[in-house]
């Protein structure tokens, strides 16, 4: 991709241009499903589950809330865990769809297999209160935040 944009306007494309914004890449069909499939001896549906677990973290003044899009999945198929007292883990695993020897797939786009996601939390993170809640395919962790210390501040009276 070129990093100056084109003067003309529109998208070029062109080998022997350097400003043309395709970019040849060197690991095209590298990392292709077939590629993958032959070198991990997993579909490329497994590697994707374990990517596509989609997340958001964002800190409010109470707390640290992190949502995960977790769509098809039940609550029992999911796992949060805490470790070390400041890593907290999501996992889980989409069962494969059963196949029958009738069947004929035309597409198949939806990923299983396992996912985990781990993030290291801040030290003002009560771990020992964490709740999760899951609706809609949306897991909603929610991690209580202590009280920020204030400087404690001693008057002194002045003499004289």
């Amino acid at each position: 991709m070129s990093l100056i944009p084109s003067l003309f306007g529109g998208r070029r494309s062109n080998v022997f241009d350097p400003f043309s914004l395709d970019a040849w890449d060197p690991f095209q069909g590298f990392f292709s499903p077939s590629a993958l499939a032959n070198a991990s001896g997993s579909t490329a549906c497994d590697i994707a589950a374990f990517t596509n677990a989609r997340v958001d973290w964002k800190e409010t003044p109470e707390a640290h809330v992190v949502k995960a899009d977790l769509p098809g999945l039940k609550k029992e198929e999911v796992k949060v865990e805490v470790e070390d007292k400041n890593i907290l883990q999501i996992s889980g695993e989409r069962s494969k769809e059963n196949e029958e020897k009738n069947d004929k797939w035309h597409r198949v786009e939806r990923a299983s297999g396992k996912f985990m996601r781990r993030f290291k939390l801040p030290e003002n993170a009560k771990m020992e209160e964490v709740k999760a809640t899951m609706e809609n395919g949306v897991l909603t962790v929610t991690i209580p935040k202590a009280p920020e210390k204030k400087p404690e501040v001693k008057s002194i009276d002045i003499s004289g």
